[in-house]
């Protein structure tokens, strides 16, 4: 079992160039558990000990360390505010194993590699779902659709939707990124009998309540603050966007993996 004195066996840094945090912080064996388990989803406290099996004092002191060293983030619960849901920092751990790579060799530096497309005969199905399916959840298929030129067979649905998309989400989405939403809130029962190879929920509540999916999709889930919970603060909104925006791009390679 690992123990919290295993990052006090030595606090003496050797000769010669500091070791990187990325590397500091993602070598300690149950700290790498973590960031692969958040790899795929948000997920509680509980959710993390009961993957890793360890008592929770010792993954609550891990995760510490992961979010002071930027690798994960927090976000309250908005079903349940006594959770907290942890989510990988993807961005924050790109430039920082980048940064492990040039500080050990020049050569080792971040380069652009091509990606490859999607198969555009090999359709990838996404189904997005939130509670009222009229911003975050609409956002997410929007942009999941935008990014990958409509090469995947994305959706969204919500357990009790809107009568419409939210002015806000549709002004985000036409202003910042160029993309006009057309679509109406749909409930969960109008995509049942679609097959989807992914499902993620983006609302803390309906991943509580939404049954589990047939067909034995990936179910991620990505906590994400509803921003019509302040229906005037246009900001919200574009958080959320750009939240969900570095999100989806982060899944496409997943999807191209796949």
């Amino acid at each position: 079992m690992a123990t919290a004195a295993d990052d006090q066996v030595s606090t003496a840094e050797p000769p010669g160039p500091a070791v990187p945090a990325f590397v500091r912080l993602a070598a300690h064996p149950l700290r790498w558990r973590l960031l692969a388990a958040l790899a795929g989803s948000d997920l509680r406290v509980r959710e993390l000990v009961a993957l890793v099996a360890e008592p929770q004092n010792l993954v609550s002191y891990h995760l510490r360390l992961l979010r002071d060293g930027g690798l994960v983030t927090t976000n309250r619960s908005s079903f349940d505010g006594r959770d907290t849901y942890y989510h990988l920092a993807l961005d924050r751990c790109a430039d920082q194993f980048a940064a492990a790579g040039a500080a050990l060799h020049p050569a080792l530096r971040a380069a652009d590699a091509a990606q490859p497309s999607l198969d555009p005969d090999a359709r990838v199905g996404v189904l997005f779902v939130c509670t009222g399916n009229s911003a975050r959840s609409p956002v997410a298929e929007a942009l999941l659709r935008h990014r990958t030129a409509g090469r995947v067979d994305v959706a969204s649905a919500g357990s009790a939707p809107k009568p419409r998309l939210h002015p806000h989400a549709v002004r985000v989405l036409r202003e910042e990124y160029g993309i006009v939403a057309e679509q109406r809130p749909q409930h969960l029962n109008a995509v049942a009998g679609r097959h989807f190879d992914h499902v993620i929920t983006l609302c803390d509540k309906v991943r509580e309540a939404m049954p589990a999916p047939s067909g034995r999709p990936r179910v991620a889930h990505w906590s994400i603050p509803d921003p019509a919970a302040a229906p005037a603060d246009r900001t919200a909104f574009e958080r959320a966007a750009a939240d969900i925006d570095a999100r989806v791009q982060t899944l496409i390679p997943a999807l191209r993996a796949a």
